[in-house]
C-alpha cells in the first residue's frame, strides 16, 4: 500500500506533497530530522491522504497533485478548513 499525502505548515503557510509506504514514520521524519526542505517549515500536519495499491498509481497521483491544478485543490481544502 502506498499513500500520497499533503502536509501543511500553518506557521509558514506552506504545503508539501509526497508519497510513502509508512505515513506515520514519514510524518515523524518531516517533523524531526535535521536536514531537508521540510525541516525549515516545521511543524507539519497531515491535511490530505489517498491510498493506492500500486506505487505506479501513487506516483501518477502525486504528480497530479504537484501540478498547478492539484496545488489549487489542496489550497482550496486548506482555506475551507481554516474558514
Amino acid at each position: 500500500m502506498h499513500t500520497v499525502y499533503a502536509l501543511f505548515s500553518k506557521d509558514y503557510n506552506k504545503i508539501y506533497i509526497g508519497i510513502t509506504s509508512d505515513l506515520e514514520k514519514r510524518l515523524f521524519t518531516h517533523n524531526n530530522l535535521p536536514k531537508g526542505w521540510t525541516a525549515k517549515f516545521r511543524p507539519w500536519i497531515i491535511i490530505y491522504t489517498e491510498e493506492f495499491d500500486s506505487k505506479k498509481e501513487a506516483l501518477q497521483r502525486e504528480k497530479q497533485l504537484k501540478s498547478a491544478r492539484g496545488r489549487e485543490f489542496i489550497w482550496k481544502m486548506i482555506n475551507t478548513e481554516i474558514s
